[in-house]
């Protein structure tokens, strides 16, 4: 149990559970056990599923990336393999089974669509993750799928200020995925697995990440929300996290650790800042 909740990354829990019950919620959802039970999902299994077959398939590359350690993941020991395809598949079915038995079929192919994502990202055969900007992509779904689900299961228009934050959201996890990805460049190199940073270099991939941020801002400001543009001041928060290193080349590749590890802690603080604007915008101005 003790390798199978640390292979989850309970402290990156909060980050999938949180869209989907935010944007359930903010879109009219008022259904407490659908919202209890998905909820749920986002916070453990799905969590459980990313990351645990994201370690099985990672085994070579994790054993020689110093940073598996703690709250930034685990090397899963070879032997539990096995036990963690399995307590995946228990954990999830029931949850799948339950939102395809009560959902629309826009709500499905939404659910279903994110619940591909997680496998398709690391599993053999398929490995989105060592596909150049698809990882990235691939990456960001897996954290805007669950508000996207919450969205299309209230039935609330995909336009306007809903798809404006949704595609910030977007641009702010390509990012967020492209960043992380340079300080695993030699372990992944030395690992043979592929990846944003790998393939087109720290450098290049650095400026990728500061320009998409820049995006995200950009894309919460032309929302015609105050409440939405009042939250831009956090995707240029990362900005000013990452564009230090805005000329690191390969070499010193592992010197954004630090900032990733800032990253970590600052989306803490994103958080409590989008979610007190939620709230003051939702029961005091409204």
């Amino acid at each position: 149990m003790k390798q199978l909740v640390a292979t989850s990354r309970p402290f990156s829990w909060i980050n999938t559970a949180y869209p989907f019950a935010a944007a359930y919620l903010l879109t009219g959802g008022n259904d407490w056990v659908f919202f209890s039970i998905l909820t749920l999902f986002f916070l453990i299994p799905y969590n459980l599923a990313m990351y645990g077959i994201n370690d099985v398939f990672d085994y070579e590359s994790d054993l020689r990336n110093p940073r598996k350690t703690g709250m930034e993941g685990i090397v899963l020991d070879r032997s539990m393999h096995r036990a963690t395809l399995i307590a995946t598949v228990i954990t999830c079915t029931p949850f799948v089974i339950y939102t395809l038995a009560v959902t629309s079929w826009a709500a499905r192919a939404v659910f279903l669509t994110s619940c591909f994502a997680v496998v398709a990202y690391s599993l053999a055969g398929l490995r989105f993750k060592e596909r150049p900007f698809i990882d990235s992509i691939t990456s960001s779904y897996h954290f805007v799928s669950p508000a996207l689900f919450g969205a299309v299961v209230t039935g609330a228009p995909l336009g306007g200020v809903t798809g404006w934050v949704l595609a910030s959201f977007f641009a702010w996890g390509m990012a967020s995925h492209a960043f992380g990805a340079i300080q695993d460049v030699q372990a992944d190199r030395e690992g043979g697995i592929g990846s944003i940073a790998t393939v087109v270099g720290a450098q290049f991939t650095a400026r990728f990440t500061v320009v998409l941020y820049l995006l995200s801002a950009v894309l919460l400001l032309v929302s015609g929300s105050a409440a939405v543009q009042v939250c831009a001041v956090v995707p240029l928060l990362y900005v000013a996290s990452t564009i230090m290193y805005w000329n690191v080349d390969d070499a010193h590749a592992t010197d954004t650790r630090r900032g990733w590890r800032r990253f970590m802690w600052l989306n803490l603080f994103a958080g409590f800042y989008i979610t007190q604007v939620i709230l003051i915008s939702t029961f005091i101005l409204d």
